[in-house]
């Protein structure tokens, strides 16, 4: 039995690649079923990000068998019918761990150091484990992943000037107002990103934000809590002749925001300039958008440019966390080990 990992990622596949892979939240427990009915997979997590799918697998198989059959697991469940080569990467024991500890720690991710996907990890190794899909080996795995995270976050400095994907968004927005105070924020969903992103606007200047959700209860509550507005999800586009910024970021299967939808909404705003920054994934807005007069539409690829400018301030730092990681995962293998085998 090893721990075998197989997913893409913003290091390896577009977003429109990566949107056809990504597991809605309510249905990971019936994909994860699946593939311990299988035979693929004797315990398994899966964590689905707006940057990553990876699929954790203790397999019984050997890992080069293990990872054709995942790939036609991935194929068949998302129905895709397209080309798949080098952005599908597998990954098989040591290097799953080190991976899985690199993740944990920020150290994969578009703004290195950041902090939000370990409690996306979390999350999902805990939906995974409340539905009894892990077992010895990932629970190992994984709290030991969890330590070594938080042994970096306070051993170095690998978070020095600190940006998440949502603060990254707030920095571009900066960059075409020169200041926000002055401008108004439309923030559709209000989920924990959305919520993370308010606070960076808020904390760069943002007075006026307005909050839409398709549960009314979370917007207002988002709204009472930070001093904003909350209006009914079916009445967000009437708030376009106002905001000249809106940040996307709902779990809907299919666009929100066309071309047809948003035209007349440019009308109304007298074509003012408009900011459009869509973080969600699958994608909340249609890129065609973009070919409208005065539309700015970013995605979270496109924030990988204001992410690079961050890495600079931590590549120094890198070196040290591979280091501790090495160690750790040393540490976690001799433990898989039978005491007569050591």
């Amino acid at each position: 039995m090893s721990v075998v990992v197989i997913g893409l990622s913003h290091r390896s596949a577009p977003v429109q690649l990566r949107e056809r892979f990504a597991f809605a939240g309510e249905k990971i427990p019936g994909a994860l079923a699946a593939l311990r009915e299988s035979g693929l997979a004797t315990e398994a997590a899966i964590l689905s990000t707006c940057n990553r799918v990876e699929l954790y697998i203790v397999t019984p198989l050997a890992p080069e068998t293990a990872f054709v059959e995942l790939k036609k697991f991935l194929i068949a469940h998302h129905a895709y019918d397209g080309a798949l080569g080098d952005e599908l990467y597998t990954i098989a024991e040591p290097h799953s761990l080190h991976h899985l500890f690199k993740v944990a720690a920020g150290l994969d991710s578009m703004v290195i150091g950041e902090t939000e996907i370990f409690g996306q990890l979390k999350q999902a190794y805990d939906l995974a484990f409340q539905h009894k899909h892990t077992g010895a080996r990932l629970n190992k795995a994984f709290q030991r992943a969890f330590n070594v995270a938080k042994h970096i976050r306070t051993e170095t400095n690998i978070q020095r000037g600190s940006v998440s994907v949502m603060s990254a968004a707030v920095e571009l927005a900066e960059k075409i107002f020169s200041t926000l105070a002055e401008h108004e924020v439309l923030v559709i969903g209000a989920g924990e990103t959305s919520e993370k992103t308010a606070r960076a606007l808020q904390s760069r200047g943002v007075k006026k934000i307005t909050f839409t959700n398709r549960s009314p209860e979370r917007a207002h509550a988002l709204a009472a809590e930070l001093g904003g507005r909350a209006v009914p999800f079916e009445q967000w586009p009437d708030e376009f002749e106002r905001i000249d910024i809106a940040i996307s970021s709902t779990a809907a299967s299919h666009h929100i925001l066309d071309r047809t939808k948003l035209e007349p909404l440019m009308r109304r705003r007298k074509n003012r300039p408009l900011l459009l920054i869509d973080i969600a994934v699958p994608r909340d807005i249609d890129p065609a958008v973009n070919e409208l007069d005065n539309v700015y539409l970013y995605n979270v690829d496109d924030l990988q440019s204001i992410a690079s400018e961050y890495l600079k301030l931590r590549h120094e730092e890198v070196a040290r966390c591979e280091q501790i990681i090495a160690e750790k995962v040393a540490t976690l293998l001799e433990g898989y080990q039978p005491a007569a085998a050591r």
